[in-house]
């Protein structure tokens, strides 16, 4: 009954080690990292980085979601909001994407479906802003690898920001100091390029027709 011994002492270990395993890495780990994350400077970040306004909470700073204002459904040219990059998977040609899912489109650039697409999302900005096709920058008729791309180009916002003084009843100058401190620089100063945060924008701009 040796054998039968060794079984049960090899049983026996391997069990106390999955308790062991089981607590360190289901439960103590998890509340460390937990614990390091709402660190003051960190609990930002790793909650989400949630954007709040009078303590409710309006967003998040990483996620882009394309505002829809229902007064511009028969008028483009009506909305106070500034969108942000399409979503490949948008069922309207601008959007707005669904914020539960994302993804690219995976067509190539020369894909004719990608094609017909950007042509469509050219004219429908340029119908929006009242400006020629040629003005609307890459970024704006674009999807992001993750559809979800918070930030725009400052060439996009600047393409919006007639549009919003308008309807928001703001002179140009206040949008454009709105954009101004709402634009961020190339990363370490020459990292990428400068970007601007589409949720950020709509509060200022909200924030300040009050």
């Amino acid at each position: 009954m040796r054998w039968f011994s060794a079984v049960l002492k090899q049983t026996a270990a391997g069990l106390r080690l999955l308790l062991v395993m089981t607590v360190l890495l289901g439960l103590v780990y998890p509340l460390a990292i937990w614990g390091i994350g709402q660190i003051p400077g960190l609990r930002a970040n790793a909650n989400g980085s949630i954007v709040t306004v009078d303590g409710q909470a309006v967003g998040s700073s990483l996620i882009g979601v394309d505002p829809v204002d229902p007064n511009a459904k028969d008028d483009p040219a009506n909305d106070r909001y500034f969108h942000n990059r399409p979503s490949a998977g948008a069922q309207d040609v601008l959007g707005p994407g669904d914020p539960s899912s994302s993804g690219p489109s995976n067509l190539a650039a020369d894909n004719p479906k990608l094609v017909e697409a950007v042509k469509k999302r050219q004219e429908a900005i340029a119908q929006r802003e009242g400006v020629p096709v040629a003005q609307v920058p890459a970024d704006a008729v674009t999807a992001s690898g993750s559809g979800l791309d918070p930030d725009i180009s400052p060439a996009y916002a600047q393409l919006q920001l007639k549009r919003v003084a308008k309807v928001n009843h703001l002179t140009e100058s206040q949008v454009a100091q709105i954009v101004a401190e709402n634009t961020k620089g190339r990363g370490a100063g020459f990292v990428g390029q400068p970007t601007v945060n589409v949720l950020a924008l709509n509060l200022a701009v909200k924030a300040a027709r009050h």
